[in-house]
């Protein structure tokens, strides 16, 4: 590997700091990842890291004795410092659907759902689904949950009735958000009635009260009285601020199912401090965070990369997030390298899956494209198959 690209060690770091701090977190790994969690904003600051047990009764257990939101740090600190930046850019899939947020527009959205979850009965502890496109409403409603102690947990929109049917019976969703029906290039898929058919398949199981809908297309959709609400409707009720729950740091975040390729479905439990400490510190360091980022996970948020870079780790270091809706080659091979030039992307963060599309589309689809604004790029899960071309 070249000198050059060893050299960028992340978060302003030289190789050499970068090297000191692996070695302090090594040798006094209680004094280090205080240090990191001092970066975020407590209302109990605590005083201890990890007292996890990996022997026996295993034991997972970090900054139990402190106390903050995640939605608080998220939004209300970056609000006070810097309202005005932005937060959000979505471009849809189609040219003409996109939004920008400042982080005080984020914040009020927010704060909006989450009034409206706690007027139709959500408290701290529940679990509200989400099962959404890759739209703006996914992302404010991981946040509304966190911000009221709600435990989300986000499912995948190619879900079939029964998968949606396992994961609401057994996290015992209270409430869910879905679209009325969702765009995939030229599918549309119709989640109100998949998720209508998930609820009945969950019989005396489903703990669903209330169903929130999306207009993402504006079709036409079933609604169930009383159980079934347009979101638009309910939120411009609200008002646009929310005080936050007090949440301990071990008091569980969101839950996120596996594949269940393998047997049933298994629902993982994130707690707050732990988790956000490392999103934001990861975040910071693995991609040289820098305040005037743009930066683009690619990952849908029902994975837990699209949970930790799409969403909590950037937001949380005030970064600005780049959401697109649609495919990488839909309508046509290099859409996403257009929205990279559109919107000067300098962050780029994708799969192995993707990596390998491009090569199959051939150097001529990124060539035609500039592509300067990009600074990092960054790849994980698995090895990339065949070699890679470096493009000039």
């Amino acid at each position: 590997m070249s000198e050059a690209f060893e050299a960028p060690a992340g978060a302003g770091l030289t190789a050499g700091q970068y090297k000191d701090m692996v070695l302090k977190a090594g040798q006094e790994p209680e004094a280090f990842w205080l240090e990191q969690a001092r970066k975020l904003v407590w209302h109990v600051p605590p005083q201890q890291a990890s007292r996890s047990d990996f022997t026996g009764d295993v034991r997972v257990d970090w900054f139990s004795d402190g106390f903050l939101n995640v939605s608080e740090n998220c939004l209300d600190r970056h609000v006070r410092s810097q309202p005005d930046k932005l937060a959000l850019i979505w471009q849809g899939q189609d040219e003409d659907q996109k939004e920008s947020l400042t982080y005080q527009e984020l914040h009020a959205r927010v704060c909006r759902l989450a009034n409206v979850l706690r007027r139709l009965g959500v408290k701290k502890g529940d679990c509200v689904a989400i099962h959404l496109p890759m739209v703006v409403e996914g992302i404010i409603g991981m946040l509304a949950c966190a911000r009221i102690g709600a435990v989300h947990v986000v499912l995948f929109g190619g879900f079939s009735a029964e998968g949606l049917a396992e994961r609401l019976s057994d996290s015992g969703a209270v409430l869910v958000l879905t679209a009325d029906v969702a765009r995939r290039g030229d599918k549309r898929i119709p989640s109100k009635t998949i998720m209508d058919e998930a609820i009945a398949r969950c019989g005396a199981e489903s703990r669903v009260r209330h169903v929130l809908v999306v207009s993402v297309t504006g079709a036409d959709v079933p609604m169930q009285p009383e159980r079934d609400l347009f979101y638009t409707d309910e939120v411009a009720q609200e008002q646009p601020d929310c005080p936050a729950e007090s949440m301990s740091a071990q008091d569980p975040l969101f839950l996120l199912y596996t594949s269940g390729s393998t047997g049933r479905p298994k629902g993982l439990v994130h707690g707050s401090g732990g988790y956000l400490v490392w999103a934001a510190f990861t975040h910071a360091t693995v991609f040289d965070h820098k305040p005037d980022d743009i930066f683009w996970c690619t990952a849908d948020t029902s994975w837990i990369t699209g949970h930790t870079y799409v969403v909590y780790g950037p937001l949380a270091n005030g970064g600005t997030i780049l959401v697109y809706e649609g495919l990488p080659s839909w309508p046509a091979p290099g859409r996403w390298w257009d929205v990279i030039d559109q919107y000067g992307v300098t962050v780029f963060y994708s799969s192995p899956t993707v990596v390998r599309g491009v090569m199959r589309e051939g150097n001529d689809v990124v060539r035609s494209r500039s592509l300067a604004s990009l600074r990092v790029i960054g790849t994980v899960g698995e090895p990339i198959s065949g070699s890679l071309a470096v493009v000039p």
